[in-house]
């Protein structure tokens, strides 16, 4: 029998007890072993005697029992969690943990700590096993490409946009659905889909990058004329965590994208997610299912119990030796390149158009297409470049928006192709 004890018994941990005992047959027919929860460490209790197994409020009564063998991490946040981690495995526990924060700041620490297996599927697009086919099913591959929706909430919302709804009724529509945190920063800032991101990284390219190190921009100012622009020129609008491989660099980024409506991550709608990979030698395989929810989340925990019960000793993060022939080295977000959309607000005056496109020209950067938008009293004007530098589109912004006809602060989004 392999002995099991859960911290955290939220929506995660109560599904990941309740999915036990439902499949229990199967669930040991597949893991050649009886797989039983004998302790779980909640806040309260007195609020979870339904569940029927022995509870604490003291997470050492777990990582620090003799008889449990996995220990399985659901309380989510950076700090507690990896004092609990550490504890567990510094006393020789197996480790399972859908906590993406965690990871997103101290995987490489716990890779270090790590002697018994540590498994993590569900931190990355809740039910759907891309943690495994990065890390096993594509192996023999050098990551080119990573591109992901992996935050449900930001895919819904822009989902919704695209019937012509405002973000601001779709955000409190997503609110009361129970798809947005009451605050929802961390879902429509992009900093979810960021860790998500890095984690994936650590495994395609063994990189120690932190949230602080790349670029992470929401969707807090898409707007209908956005979706308008991306409608009329054959593009969807998508909060993509991005991966690209150029020779020994890596590119990391988090941001609304305009993807072409052909690509099939284009058409992943709702709150579903998508992780597309692109290896040297498999060339583009797609991953698609539910991100979030408890039983979906609780299926990705389970599964790695299953994996570890079999005896199944994985490296944590897919290298069994350092990769020294190859040291990546990250990006800066300054220096991406991309091509870009901009949505300038301007006075209907006489020779705006023409000294825009001057002040995009002094900084390299050139119009590939232009759509002008009329409204009460002032008129949109809408661009895509073809590829320029992050930096140049930067400054070329702060000087067009000094410009005194120019009314409102420019929006742009990323161009991916």
């Amino acid at each position: 029998m392999v002995k099991v004890g859960i911290i955290g018994l939220g929506t995660v941990g109560e599904a990941v007890v309740k999915n036990l005992e439902k499949n229990r047959e199967i669930i040991k027919a597949r893991a050649g072993k009886e797989i039983k929860v004998i302790k779980g460490v909640i806040r309260e209790p007195n609020k979870y005697t339904h569940l029927n197994i022995p509870l604490s409020t003291d997470y050492k009564d777990v990582t620090r029992n003799p008889e449990i063998d996995i220990v399985v991490e659901l309380i989510g946040g950076v700090d507690k969690a990896f004092e609990i981690v550490s504890d567990a495995l510094k006393h020789k526990k197996a480790v399972v943990t859908a906590n993406k924060a965690l990871l997103a700041y101290h995987r490489f620490e716990l890779q270090k700590l790590a002697s018994t297996p540590f498994e993590y599927e569900a931190s990355v697009a809740g039910g759907i096993p891309v943690i495994k086919a990065l890390r096993d099913g594509l192996s023999a591959n050098h990551i080119l490409e990573i591109k992901g929706i992996i935050n449900g909430t930001c895919n819904y919302i822009l989902s919704e946009m695209k019937k012509g709804r405002d973000y601001k009724e779709v955000l409190k529509e997503a609110q009361e659905k129970g798809y947005a945190e009451a605050d929802p920063t961390f879902d429509v800032g992009g900093f979810d889909a960021a860790h998500k991101l890095l984690i994936l990284a650590s495994i395609a390219y063994n990189i120690d990058a932190k949230p602080e190190d790349i670029l992470i921009e929401g969707i807090e100012n898409i707007n209908l004329t956005d979706i308008e622009f991306a409608k009329e020129f054959g593009y969807e609008i998508k909060l993509l965590g991005i991966a690209k491989k150029r020779d020994s660099e890596i590119e990391l980024r988090v941001h609304p994208t305009l993807i072409k409506q052909q690509e099939m991550i284009s058409k992943v709608e709702g709150v579903m997610n998508a992780v597309s990979v692109i290896g040297d030698v498999v060339g583009e395989t797609m991953y698609y299912g539910p991100g979030a929810g408890g039983d979906a989340t609780a299926s990705a925990v389970i599964s790695d119990i299953v994996e570890i019960a079999r005896g199944n000793s994985n490296p944590m993060l897919g290298f069994k030796i350092p990769l020294e022939i190859e040291k990546c080295t990250l990006i800066k977000p300054d220096n991406i390149v991309s091509k870009y959309y901009l949505r300038i607000a301007v006075k209907d005056e006489l020779g705006v158009l023409e000294k825009i496109a001057h002040i995009l020209a002094q900084n390299n950067i050139s119009i590939e297409s232009f759509l002008q938008k009329p409204r009460d009293g002032y008129v949109k004007l809408l661009f895509s470049t073809h590829k320029a530098v992050e930096k140049d589109i930067k400054k070329a912004i702060k000087t067009i928006e000094k410009l005194n006809f120019v009314i409102k602060p420019i929006n742009y989004i990323r161009i991916e192709e």
